[in-house]
């Protein structure tokens, strides 16, 4: 959407029936037609404790997601809102409120847990919503975070279980806020004042000692510490002591909440406007408003089926259908292009030939920009293939108009001739000569019409070819020339049609040399862009490489300065992979890429040559 989405009110994404997940496919197409980046901000926590209210106050609105004033849960399953973003231009803000967990009315509390994964999966910022203070209690309440691991894969292929494989985890986590509601409590820590980061800080240092039980209360916090490493913490005073006013927060005006409360979530909602990214895959890939329905509709048949959601498998399924609409994108806009631009017949051949490279050129930027993860260039081989079809059916069209227009040029020409003939005005002496003068005019005439295209010189020599046998007759009966003035007339008649049918040849040798020129442009274009594309994703590649391994090493730090000299060292073997990595990335670069591209442009060149005999019928055109 060029100004992004209007929704009226929120939809529900996936709802959840009887602790069964489906994808409403209402939302889904609401989602097919966000073509814009998006900025998901996923909220979750506990049921009845505010989550609906922060969600529309994103939004822009008092109401919207069902505030509920009871002690039964309103919203269930995942709840979606699509609004332009505020401060982002042509970027969609998605805002997903998820049921509250643990809610005493649910029958599997599993389900809690695939409705925390999804969350997770979907967005680009987690909110997690709490009551009162961050204290044991409301750490064991997280402990769906330490399942991640278990209901989450970052590859398809086998890996270590555990925060030991965090690395593969933070690369696609979504940044971490920790909202405290009712919170009563002074921000001082050892008489001194602190920040609210300070304060989540401060609650995630782990407890000192291995007994089971304190392991147990630390695992929470190693999770949230180890797969969220950009957090950020909000907490907010009661929005009012009024009891009555609470039960219809969402018709109460601003200016009837307690001023501490509305200067706080005014601060929440300008952090998640201002700092909240883009919903970004591995190597950099933006997820749009339709890719995260794909997304989300992946990860779901994933649950439904007894599978674990994997992230690999999601990006491949994701790029086999964004590879296949940007085929279709980049070859619709050659062809558009191509038909606005044109104007057929084309006076010469090579007038065709450049639109097509520049439409070419511009077909192969959009497919660069649609796709991504095009394993062994698959899709920008079929999108080559389809634009030499384009290619190869316009040739035939311009011809086609430019025989058909030379056609009826000449018949026009031509008519006077044709009858002049049939009364036989040439079979007089001196006939010979004023049948020449008069097709002499008609040569003159012909080339002095614009824009005959490609076929001039053919249909032309086809006119000539059909009158020799004519011409040789008037030769014949002129009773004014002699046998030996025949005999050099006839001479010079097969000479001048053995100098045209040389010229028609030298013709299309040229338009053949004009044509290979054309395919090796297209070769050229294609392998620059795709070397441009392939140095972006590696560049990329090493950015997250190096974003991860500062993520680990500040981590590393955090847990040396809280003494936790064992498990700092325990974090070496993932550093170490990373820098490994990292390495590996600067070694191949260079390799990878001239193998790639020496491997595309082996196989660039067989289809199209088939492709083109096939359309135009010219066996010999290459």
């Amino acid at each position: 959407m060029a100004s992004g989405p209007q929704m009226m009110a929120p939809v529900c994404l996936v709802e959840n029936d009887k602790e069964h997940l489906s994808v409403n496919q209402k939302a889904v197409e609401i989602l097919d037609e966000i073509s814009q980046p998006v900025v998901v901000v996923a909220i979750v926590g506990l049921y009845r404790t505010g989550k609906s209210y922060l969600m529309n106050r994103l939004a822009g609105q008092n109401h919207g997601f069902p505030l509920g004033s009871t002690v039964q849960s309103e919203t269930k399953g995942i709840w979606m809102c699509c609004v332009p973003h505020p401060t982002k231009p042509k970027h969609t803000l998605v805002l997903l409120d998820t049921e509250g967990l643990g809610d005493v009315e649910k029958g599997d509390p599993k389900n809690d847990s695939w409705i925390f994964a999804l969350a997770v999966l979907l967005s680009s910022t987690l909110v997690y919503n709490s009551m009162s203070t961050i204290n044991h209690q409301a750490l064991e309440q997280l402990h769906y975070v330490t399942e991640l691991t278990e209901l989450i894969r970052a590859k398809s292929s086998p890996s270590p279980d555990g925060i030991k494989n965090s690395t593969e985890f933070v690369s696609f986590f979504p940044d971490f806020v920790w909202t405290v509601r009712d919170f009563m409590l002074e921000l001082k820590l050892d008489g001194d004042s602190i920040t609210e980061d300070q304060y989540l800080e401060n609650a995630l240092k782990l407890i000192p000692g291995n007994n089971p039980r304190i392991q147990a209360s630390n695992l929470p916090r190693e999770c949230i510490r180890h797969f969220f490493p950009k957090r950020k913490c909000f907490v907010f005073d009661r929005p009012t002591s009024d009891k009555k006013l609470l039960q219809k927060i969402e018709t109460v005006s601003e200016d009837q909440l307690d001023p501490k409360f509305q200067e706080q979530t005014r601060a929440f909602v300008s952090y998640i406007f201002t700092d909240a990214k883009i919903k970004t895959l591995r190597e950099g890939i933006k997820v749009t408003g339709n890719r995260l329905g794909t997304l989300v509709t992946t990860y779901v048949e994933a649950i439904n089926s007894g599978a674990v959601p994997c992230l690999e498998d999601a990006v491949t399924t994701l790029a086999q259908r964004e590879n296949s609409a940007a085929v279709q994108k980049a070859a619709d806009h050659y062809g558009e292009q191509m038909a606005r631009r044109l104007r057929l017949p084309t006076d010469t051949l090579q007038e065709l030939l450049g639109e097509h490279t520049a439409c070419e050129k511009e077909a192969i930027a959009v497919f660069m920009e649609h796709s991504f993860k095009d394993e062994d260039q698959q899709f920008q081989r079929k999108l080559l293939e389809l634009i030499v079809l384009k290619r190869a059916d316009l040739l035939l069209k311009n011809e086609e108009a430019s025989e058909r227009y030379c056609r009826g040029e000449l018949s026009g020409l031509t008519k006077a001739l044709v009858e002049s003939v049939s009364a036989g005005a040439f079979s007089v002496a001196g006939g010979h000569r004023l049948y020449m003068d008069t097709r002499e005019q008609i040569e003159r005439d012909y080339w002095r019409v614009p824009r005959k295209g490609v076929k001039a010189r053919e249909v032309f020599q086809s006119f000539l070819q059909s009158q020799a046998t004519i011409e040789s007759s008037i030769l014949q009966a002129d009773t004014a020339l002699t046998a030996g003035e025949k005999a050099i007339a006839e001479e010079r008649a097969q000479k001048e049609a053995a100098e045209k049918e040389q010229e028609l040849l030298r013709q299309k040798q040229k338009e053949q040399q004009q044509l290979m020129e054309a395919q090796e442009r297209s070769h050229k274009e294609n392998l620059e862009q795709l070397r441009t594309k392939l140095e972006q994703e590696r560049e990329q590649l090493m950015r997250d490489q190096k974003t991860m391994l500062q993520k680990q090493l500040q981590a590393q730090k955090a847990l040396l300065a809280e003494g936790y000299k064992k498990k700092s060292e325990e974090m070496n073997a993932e550093i170490n992979n990373l820098k490994n990595k990292i390495e590996t990335i600067k070694k191949e670069n260079t390799s990878f890429l001239e193998q790639t591209l020496n491997a595309f442009a082996t196989v660039l060149c067989a289809p199209i040559v088939l492709a083109v005999e096939v359309v135009k019928g010219i066996a010999t055109l290459f």
